[in-house]
């Protein structure tokens, strides 16, 4: 028998070559992941609004619309971040936001409006919102590790209200949203095989 080689050895993944303006320092990575929520939390400021006008079910544009609100005055919050660290506030393109909003835009697209939009509307927010909730904890876990204490205190606090966005989303789902997809789309079989 064949012996099985190592994972590594049958791998084809190269070593990444690193750029000329490389982080060197976990406070240089902070502040690049600083840089890309900036910009996440920036484009959020412009989805929103779409999410909302696509949105039918009253409780759900409520909770966009109250999180965009919240969302402008995290942009500011990050402002104080960077002025804490002695930073100006700049933006970095976010690979990451840029993927999550480019698939809530193809669900809205590929989605009948009513409940069944309504529900990818959930799902491509709550993604967004999962995301958000791993760089602000990572970012916190930095900011403790630099004794950056101001940044910590505002980054947590703004963890804690995409968490809250998150439960919303969920409990708006689980309350009667899907259930009335479902409901839908069970009707428009029905339709369809008449």
């Amino acid at each position: 028998m064949e012996k099985k080689k190592n994972v590594a050895e049958k791998s084809t993944a190269k070593k990444v070559q690193a750029k000329s303006d490389v982080a060197k320092s976990l406070y240089d990575l902070f502040e690049d992941g600083l840089k890309d929520i900036y910009w996440a939390e920036h484009a959020l400021v412009h989805a929103l609004p779409k999410m909302f006008e696509n949105a039918t079910d009253n409780k759900l544009k409520t909770a966009i619309k109250e999180h965009l609100d919240q969302t402008i005055v995290q942009v500011a919050r990050l402002e104080e971040v960077f002025a804490s660290i002695g930073s100006k506030a700049e933006a970095k393109k976010c690979d990451a936001m840029e993927g999550l909003l480019k698939e809530g835009e193809s669900i809205m697209q590929e989605t009948e409006a009513g409940a069944v939009r309504d529900a990818g509307i959930i799902s491509a927010a709550q993604k967004v919102e999962h995301y958000e909730m791993a760089t602000y904890g990572t970012l916190a876990a930095y900011a403790k590790t630099l004794n950056e204490r101001t940044a910590l205190n505002l980054l947590l606090k703004t963890l804690g209200e995409e968490k809250k966005a998150d439960c919303l989303l969920s409990t708006i789902a689980d309350t009667t949203l899907n259930s009335q997809a479902m409901s839908d789309s069970f009707q428009a079989k029905k339709i369809n095989a008449v």
